[in-house]
């Protein structure tokens, strides 16, 4: 009888707290971008200095860290993570960490993006393994983008979007409602996006840094939006999950995916299954409170491999149950400190 060998038994994910598995990180590689959004970002930030940055290396040290201990999904974030230099090396080795989708190994590695670099990394994304992309696009407005981005043009991001889908990679559109911004915009979207072949997922603006910006007047709740899209299309329920927050409809018109990120109107901590690492080395293990693990500083101590691992498992050990967004409306202060881009968005 030939011999056979016996597989490896799938790796068991970190419980936290709360019994939920984490299996899932968002890994921040640079708090830069091209872009200055006006719900993410103020018009003018003063970034961080190299030495503070995670090199690609330990980015990548800490990323096999997490795939140890059980995540199944890595998704690379910035700022805009394309405009990190020789950022491809870190996805082409990420990438070979796929596994066989039997529990050995990464089972997904994706991107959130703005989309202006894409024409010129959408073929080497795939070749890496990526199989789907974010792309944050708010409005299909010339003129309004412009505003958005406080400086950019439409052209270079639609333009990576085709790019991408040339490549033969999935593409979700991500767009944040804003009141009175792009509220009238969300039917062209829609279409727009059943006619390319693209996912939607609207998300709610999260009280996160001072932009420069009234949150008050920018805040939309995606219960109102929804009952409104209601007017015009079919929105039937469906069991389709993308491993994130967002909850799911089908577009019976298109035949595309339409999601909903609810921070403010209806969280979704009960499920959530996500830790976030800044460029830093900084682990929260809560996007909307500041408890935090310096990973950096152990990284830099000259840790072995054990020590990172059990660092991890503490911090992740101290995950919160949920978040407390709230925008107060007396003063315009954002629940949290730190902007979106210096978390990971």
């Amino acid at each position: 009888m030939a011999h056979i060998l016996a597989m490896p038994a799938p790796i068991a994910p970190v419980i936290d707290p709360f019994g939920r598995a984490i299996t899932y990180v968002r890994i921040s590689v640079t708090d830069r971008c091209d872009l200055r959004c006006v719900y993410c970002m103020a018009e003018e930030m003063h970034f961080l200095p190299k030495k503070d940055v995670l090199t690609l290396e330990e980015l990548d040290r800490i990323a096999a860290a997490f795939i140890r201990l059980g995540t199944r999904k890595i998704r690379l974030t910035g700022g805009e993570p394309l405009v990190r230099r020789d950022v491809m090396r870190l996805i082409e080795r990420l990438g070979a960490r796929i596994g066989d989708g039997a529990g050995q190994g990464l089972e997904e590695l994706t991107l959130t993006t703005n989309g202006t670099q894409l024409a010129r990394f959408a073929p080497g994304l795939r070749a890496a393994g990526m199989r789907r992309i974010n792309v944050s696009l708010d409005t299909l407005d010339p003129a309004m983008f412009t505003l958005l981005t406080r400086w950019g043009k439409i052209e270079p991001t639609l333009e990576g979007i085709f790019a991408a889908k040339a490549a033969g990679l999935a593409v979700k559109i991500n767009a944040v409602a804003m009141k009175g911004v792009n509220e009238d915009e969300f039917d062209g979207l829609i279409e727009w996006c059943g006619a390319h072949g693209f996912d939607l997922c609207l998300i709610e603006t999260m009280p996160m840094g001072e932009i420069g910006e009234d949150r008050t007047e920018q805040y939309l709740p995606l219960s109102l939006v929804r009952s409104r899209l209601r007017r015009r299309w079919t929105l039937d329920e469906t069991d389709y999950r993308t491993g994130g927050p967002a909850r799911y409809f089908t577009v019976r018109e298109t035949g595309r995916h339409l999601g909903f990120i609810t921070p403010m109107t209806h969280n979704f901590c009960e499920s959530c299954n996500r830790v976030r690492l800044t460029c830093t080395g900084t682990l929260f293990m809560c996007l909307g409170q500041d408890d935090q693990a310096d990973l950096r500083a152990v990284l830099r101590a000259g840790t072995d491999d054990a020590g990172l691992d059990a660092a991890i498992r503490e911090a992740i050990a101290r995950k919160p149950k949920g978040h407390d967004f709230i925008i107060d409306r007396r003063h315009d202060r954002p629940a949290v400190g730190r902007h979106m881009s210096t978390t990971g968005g």
